[in-house]
């Protein structure tokens, strides 16, 4: 996927008449849009979604609390959603990438329930939701998409749940790489060799382990010849054993 030319304000907001006219052509557009829509539904889409917002690496794309207008999909970069937890500390809750949707989590309440933190110079595209809604009556392929969405990210949040509840430290770290892998390899890039965007104090508190936990399986993974390390460059050598691995069918004791 080839990077945009960015042409913006000082506030980072690119030109609608401009994202209009790359919208239904971002390499993206199969993840967050639905296909099979004509070109008059395409047109009707694109016109709703206002603008592109750069958020900065460590920079907030939006906070607890926040009032609920928009979903955001994802164009360029990764985010991670976290919440702060009773004792004051800060607990991950997910990590996302191109092609995913953002801000799902205020529809109910009209108030965002966590923190949407870029962890590198990001891009969203903004989709004014009370808009959106009203193309649902006319587009029902569209919304059967964003119900789509919606369940996939409820059964990620279960698999979540299921990683922190029933599965030993080296299952937990075998699926988190197993998914990022699919996840890469959905979006065209390689299945096998990518960078993790994230610190790996960042996936500790996802997977609920510390960051010594994570230094020993990267290292214990590496000895055993299922991934190759150098800084944040991962190689999964061996993606069918780390599968088997994450599964419980294979001990890496």
């Amino acid at each position: 996927m080839t990077h945009p030319t960015y042409s913006s304000n000082a506030s980072g907001v690119t030109a609608a008449n401009d994202l209009r006219a790359r919208c239904s052509a971002c390499g993206m557009h199969q993840l967050c849009l639905p296909t099979g829509l004509g070109s008059m539904e395409m047109d009707k889409l694109e016109k709703i979604i206002g603008r592109r917002r750069r958020i900065p690496r460590d920079g907030h794309l939006y906070r607890v609390g926040d009032p609920f207008t928009n979903l955001y999909a994802i164009r360029l970069g990764h985010f991670k959603t976290h919440q702060i937890n009773p004792s004051g500390d800060q607990q991950i809750t997910g990590f996302q990438m191109a092609g995913e949707l953002l801000g799902m989590d205020a529809i109910s309440t009209d108030r965002h329930h966590c923190n949407a933190v870029a962890l590198e110079d990001s891009e969203v595209c903004e989709i004014p939701f009370a808009r959106l809604e009203g193309l649902f009556v006319e587009m029902p392929t569209l919304l059967h998409h964003f119900h789509r969405m919606m369940s996939q990210e409820i059964t990620r949040e279960q698999s979540v749940m299921l990683l922190l509840g029933n599965m030993r430290a080296e299952q937990r770290f075998a699926a988190f790489l197993s998914n990022l892998s699919s996840r890469y390899s959905a979006r065209g890039y390689s299945s096998t060799s990518f960078q993790l965007r994230m610190t790996r104090e960042e996936i500790g508190n996802y997977l609920g382990l510390t960051i010594e936990s994570i230094s020993r399986l990267l290292s214990k993974f590496k000895k055993r010849g299922w991934i190759k390390v150098s800084n944040r460059e991962l190689e999964l050598l061996e993606p069918t054993t780390l599968k088997a691995v994450a599964a419980g069918t294979l001990s890496c004791a």
